[in-house]
């Protein structure tokens, strides 16, 4: 809902034409609904991941940026840090420089890869609260959903593509540093 530039919002009930009462949502809705989009993100990113049957190099560019785009806004709100999200893309960038210059994935490069997985689940673990999932697990479900998806060196590419996305658009959406 948007106010009228000169009207700020109320933080109490407004009385509607209708003679119904709007209700302001409190903190604690606000943050359900922020899990619920990011959780709905996730699941899509997740569903659109599992339908590339032959790698993720089928997940199109323009979706990719679009559902990017929307995830790193997400992981912002809910206060993930970039620090969080960039020690996949570091260890991304690492076994970049060590399949440069080949045509296939290496069995220790895709071992790494694979071990990127426990990682994600302890990042996960480390910031859940008990009702609270916290703000790593849409990222943890959308890279393990991806990482499962690399066969070959153009879905390892795809990868790189997918987490350098979705660190700009966090850092984009004003996601912090610390």
């Amino acid at each position: 809902m948007t106010s009228p530039p000169n009207r700020p919002i109320k933080k109490t009930s407004e009385k509607l034409d209708d003679g119904e009462h709007l209700k302001t949502p409190s903190q604690d809705e606000l943050k359900t609904q922020k899990r619920d989009d990011q959780k709905d993100i996730a699941s899509k990113m997740v569903n659109t991941i599992s339908q590339c049957k032959d790698g993720l190099h089928q997940y199109g560019t323009r979706a990719l940026v679009e559902d990017t785009e929307n995830l790193g806004k997400a992981l912002a709100g809910n206060g993930l840090k970039t620090n969080q999200i960039r020690k996949f893309l570091d260890a991304i960038n690492q076994l970049k420089v060590q399949t440069r210059g080949r045509d296939t994935l290496s069995d220790t490069a895709r071992s790494e890869l694979d071990l990127l997985r426990p990682k994600l689940a302890y990042a996960e673990a480390r910031l859940r609260k008990k009702d609270d999932p916290g703000p790593v697990e849409p990222l943890r479900k959308v890279l393990e959903a991806a990482i499962k998806q690399v066969y070959e060196k153009p879905d390892f590419e795809r990868l790189a593509q997918l987490i350098e996305s979705i660190v700009a658009y966090h850092k984009a959406a004003g996601g912090t540093d610390q």
